[in-house]
């Protein structure tokens, strides 16, 4: 039986970083990839589906080329194999500097295969078993398929078979009006699909704020995505070379008729097939494996990071894992899950950025609080982009002037809202902020004006 000192279950964006660690510390190291080097982010996630999002961008931008005295001779035409082509090119690099990282890293040994757990500290790959007295546990998540009627029998799509299309779907149905959704809903439709978003929520990526939601579902319906909210999948057939879906809205039954559905309902860990009971290792209902603060299991000399822990589903929270383990394992360094805030974006144009609280959060908390809300419109570096949809919005703590939370959707949200996250970790005052001099013209420049205009939240 292989003995190592570690063994890391996965090579998402935990594992690598942890692996190097290891072995900088003199640890030997086995890491297992029974797929794709890089994890769901590299492949399936986030490189390739920005990558179309540029893509879709150019298109929509070629488009409205008039409105900046631009003449385009001729329709825009989206050429999908190309599309493809370049999202592959892009993924290929990251994927294969990851794979190649690891088989050339002295003191690693790279086993390509599924590995799960036959005994306390023992893995089995490829039939044969490695033991650890440490394990890191990064096997990330996938789509988690909904049980409606008759989609087993549906050629549906998910996030993952959705990297593989290299043509243009005539009619695309998505099901789930949250952040996966939502960005394959304007990518397609910027493509030239006819789109139609099929949530059971009264509304979008609900866990916004109820401003943020309807203003990007009013940008989706600008561009002629039909957005349907309160609306169930009761039933889905297949209908000729096409696809029929039946939903409940308000105690009416309507009927969709689509070429191609996509599944965007949430996600589930892969740990059903881990062996998980043979280790010990304690899981919720839901197959998430339970962590304490430092992302340590129940199971002695054994970590779960990533996605798989329930503790956050993005590529950022993963990587802050392996920084909170190497921090804790190797560096005498205490740090903990709770120490981070809430933060991440979604990829819509314009996209949201999120930092702290919503004001429904605010609100629950009973705190005594101040708000600031900017329309981009008022914004000088939108308008002049012609990128005016959207807002900014803070939320203050009146007491201790600290920064609560912030929404910011509209142009550079995504990168604008570290301005404000970055606040909050050094825990100091909003004026801090408010007396910086940023630089003009830029959408970040508005955020010492919106400290000025704070008012209480009402």
């Amino acid at each position: 039986m292989p003995s190592y000192d570690a063994i890391i279950i996965g090579t998402g964006q935990s594992g690598p970083a942890l692996a190097r660690r290891l072995v900088a510390a003199g640890r030997k190291v086995a890491i297992i990839e029974r797929k794709l080097f890089g994890g769901t982010c590299v492949n399936t996630g986030c490189t390739p589906t920005k990558t179309l999002v540029a893509s879709a961008y150019v298109a929509h931008a070629a488009r409205r080329a008039g409105d900046y005295g631009i003449r385009i001779e001729g329709s825009v035409n989206v050429d999908m194999k190309t599309v493809k082509a370049r999202k592959d090119a892009v993924v290929a690099v990251y994927r294969n500097g990851v794979e190649r990282s690891l088989k050339t890293l002295q003191g690693c040994a790279v086993y390509e295969g599924h590995g799960r757990f036959v005994a306390d500290k023992t893995v089995v790959v490829n039939g044969s078993e490695l033991r650890a007295d440490e394990i890191f546990i990064n096997v990330g998540s996938r789509a988690a398929i909904p049980p409606i009627p008759g989609l087993d029998q549906v050629p549906y799509l998910t996030n993952s078979s959705m990297m593989d299309i290299d043509f243009l779907p005539s009619h695309l149905m998505i099901l789930g009006g949250s952040y996966v959704g939502l960005e394959f809903a304007q990518i397609y439709r910027r493509f030239g699909s006819e789109v139609t978003v099929i949530e059971s929520g009264p509304r979008l990526i609900s866990r916004e704020d109820q401003d943020v939601s309807q203003a990007v579902a009013d940008f989706l319906r600008e561009e002629s995505i039909d957005v349907r909210v309160d609306s169930r999948m009761v039933a889905v057939e297949k209908q000729g070379n096409a696809i029929a879906a039946k939903i409940e809205s308000t105690g009416r039954i309507s009927h969709i008729v689509g070429t191609h559905m996509l599944v965007a309902t949430g996600r589930r860990p892969n740990t059903d097939d881990l062996g998980l009971d043979k280790a010990g290792i304690a899981a919720d209902g839901r197959g998430y494996i339970l962590v304490d603060d430092q992302l340590r299991t129940n199971a002695s000399g054994i970590w779960a990071l990533g996605d798989c822990n329930g503790r956050g589903a993005f590529t950022h929270t993963s990587w802050n894992d392996f920084e909170i383990v190497a921090g804790n394992l190797l560096d005498n360094d205490h740090r903990r899950v709770s120490d981070r805030i809430t933060a991440y974006a979604l990829y819509t144009d314009p996209p949201l950025g999120r930092a702290g609280m919503t004001e429904v959060e605010v609100r629950k908390t009973g705190k005594s609080a101040l708000v600031s809300i900017v329309a981009m419109k008022d914004v000088m570096r939108a308008y002049e982009r012609g990128e005016t949809k959207g807002f900014m919005k803070i939320l203050v703590d009146r007491d201790n002037k600290q920064i609560l939370g912030a929404s910011f959707l509209g142009l550079a949200g995504d990168e604008v809202i570290h301005c404000v996250l970055d606040i909050m970790y050094a825990k100091v005052p909003y004026t801090v902020i408010q007396r910086a001099m940023h630089i003009h013209p830029t959408v970040s420049e508005f955020i010492p004006t919106m400290m000025d205009k704070l008012k209480p939240l009402q």
